[in-house]
């Protein structure tokens, strides 16, 4: 059992129920556990029994960000001239040839960029949606898992699912569609070889068919009853664009969440990615079935989907988290410069007293925790709660004379990177440096990743 104090931490925010602020704070952890909590100087038992002791001095720490909506193999495709300018439905018909040309070697060393970025972050939980499965490669989530695995992040891949092709009304390729059979016996296989339903469980499978254009009612319903049998939560991409939205009345003669009311997913086990387009009755009805969603601003940004409206949405109930969303969307895996665009994002949107930093970080922390199941092992820093945390230096040029509001300087200054992060108790990066990494292995993973991107892209 290894036991870490990390002490003299200048500001340190649990993000517990109470919205607790610590001043020259410390933290005891035993066996990935936070043991003991508090302020000033560790009693002298703690001191004695630490087997590590890091000193947080001038450092901001805060639980890890959870990040609630991904594509990790997207990360091959960003900044792809041909989709810079387009919106959602022909920027993925475009990507949808290129993806034809995935394997599980190149998912797992995007996987691997995308997680290793999310780290540098502060990102210490992340789900992903991974959908595309071209023929002879069946072990997508496989190679995910294998990915997080090697980064040390606590992960939740959800089983994505397309069945219905262009030729049948949807927008992938044929290759890129599979059978509801194979669909549902892949799901059942991950989740009897993969999904850990202990405390502090590092992996955990969930479902998540990857939207209207893609699938069939009947494949939604099937995945419900599996996802009832095993208890698993559900998820899936709902109301990104106005085009989805028409899409849905002409084919199902529904709005998009009133069509999710009818194949019974408006369930508190369900959360939905962009949640945007919704008329006054659909954001009523969600919020009562206590369903979440994924705020995914920079994408819909990118994309010119909309904003999603994070007050009404609470208003009503509906539980709220981040996304930062693949990679060919956003472009970027940065949770800190995620909360900053969906900070602003909201004032525009509502006025400036609309959304607060405490307000976007917790839904960042404890709000994206309990939208995944997780409330109480992690999302904030409490005794009893897993040892995941995230610390931010504070004497930095980019930081000078922005103290007054420690918490704020993290949104509305150029932080630059955590400086501190565990996941479990097990320290992933300290002084600002992977630990589990060295910079030729890193070296090697970029130069994987762009041999790889321009084999899907040009041909190479």
């Amino acid at each position: 059992m290894k036991r870490t104090l990390i002490r003299e931490i200048a500001e340190l925010y649990p993000f517990d129920q109470a919205d607790s602020h610590l001043q020259d704070g410390y933290i005891f952890i035993e066996d990935g556990l936070i043991t003991a909590l508090g302020c000033g100087e560790p009693p002298p038992a703690l001191r004695m029994a630490a087997d590590q002791v890091i000193t947080a001095r001038d450092r901001l720490v805060l639980p890890g960000f959870v990040n609630t909506h991904h594509h990790f193999y997207q990360t091959l495709t960003r900044n792809v001239r041909a989709v810079q300018n387009s919106k959602l439905e022909d920027w993925i018909l475009h990507l949808y040839q290129l993806w034809q040309g995935l394997d599980e070697e190149m998912v797992y060393r995007s996987s691997l960029v995308a997680l290793l970025e999310m780290l540098k972050s502060g990102v210490t939980t992340t789900a992903d949606h991974h959908y595309v499965f071209p023929q002879g490669c069946p072990k997508m989530i496989d190679a995910e898992i294998e990915a997080a695995r090697a980064v040390g992040v606590r992960f939740h891949p959800t089983r994505g699912s397309m069945s219905l092709s262009v030729e049948e009304g949807g927008l992938p390729p044929r290759s890129l569609v599979q059978s509801e059979e194979q669909i549902l016996d892949d799901c059942l296989r991950l989740v009897r070889r993969y999904h850990d339903r202990g405390p502090r469980s590092m992996v955990r499978i969930g479902l998540a068919p990857c939207s209207l254009y893609e699938v069939t009612p009947s494949l939604m319903r099937e995945t419900l009853r599996l996802a009832e049998e095993e208890d698993l939560l559900l998820h899936t991409h709902l109301c990104e664009t106005r085009d989805e939205v028409l899409f849905c009345r002409e084919r199902f003669g529904r709005n998009p969440v009133d069509l999710m009311d009818d194949l019974g997913w408006l369930t508190p086990r369900t959360w939905f990615a962009h949640f945007i387009h919704l008329t006054e009755d659909e954001l009523t009805k969600a919020g009562r079935a206590g369903v979440g969603m994924s705020y995914c601003s920079s994408s819909n940004m990118r994309l010119a989907s909309g904003i999603a409206p994070i007050g009404p949405l609470q208003a009503a109930g509906v539980r709220t988290s981040i996304g930062i969303d693949g990679s060919a969307s956003n472009d970027m895996n940065n949770m800190v410069l995620e909360m900053r665009t969906g900070l602003l994002l909201q004032r525009l949107r509502d006025g400036a007293g609309s959304m607060t930093p405490l307000q976007i970080l917790s839904m960042a922390t404890r709000e994206g925790a309990a939208v995944l199941g997780r409330g109480q092992e992690i999302g904030s820093l409490e005794i009893g709660k897993a040892a995941d945390l995230v610390g931010f230096r504070l004497d930095t040029l980019e930081l000078a004379g922005g103290l007054d509001d420690p918490l704020g300087a993290l949104l509305f200054c150029d932080v630059k990177g955590a400086d501190l992060c565990l996941v479990n108790g097990e320290v992933l990066i300290r002084n600002g440096e992977l630990q589990r990494w060295d910079a030729e292995e890193l070296e090697a993973i970029i130069r994987c990743q762009n041999r790889n991107s321009r084999k899907l892209i040009r041909g190479e």
